[in-house]
């Protein structure tokens, strides 16, 4: 079934030295088919699915500490390791420092 309300684990990262500063910008890691922008056609590669994406759909109904693997991903972008970035759609901070 499909639920009424969309839920949904955003990534974000800033350049911003205090995260906390109210004028800190934010952007977001973009995935290749997961619900994001409203505006965004839909990605259909049916019969086949992109695993994260759709983990990333199952881990919003769900804590990090049920998804520890999130915690992994997001470390790993950080650092910027490219086997991880090779499987988003964009990423904010190419060619810039690390978020």
């Amino acid at each position: 079934s499909i639920t009424k309300e969309r839920t949904e684990v955003i990534l974000q990262g800033t350049s911003s030295l205090d995260p906390n500063d109210p004028t800190a910008v934010w952007e977001e890691f973009d995935f290749k088919c997961k619900p994001g922008d409203l505006k965004r056609r839909p990605c259909f590669i049916s019969p086949y699915h992109y695993r994260l994406d759709w983990l990333m759909w199952f881990a919003a109904f769900q804590t990090y500490e049920q998804n520890e693997w999130i915690i992994h991903l997001a470390g790993k972008l950080l650092a910027q390791e490219e086997e991880a970035l090779s499987l988003l759609a964009t990423n904010p901070f190419a060619g810039r420092e690390p978020p």
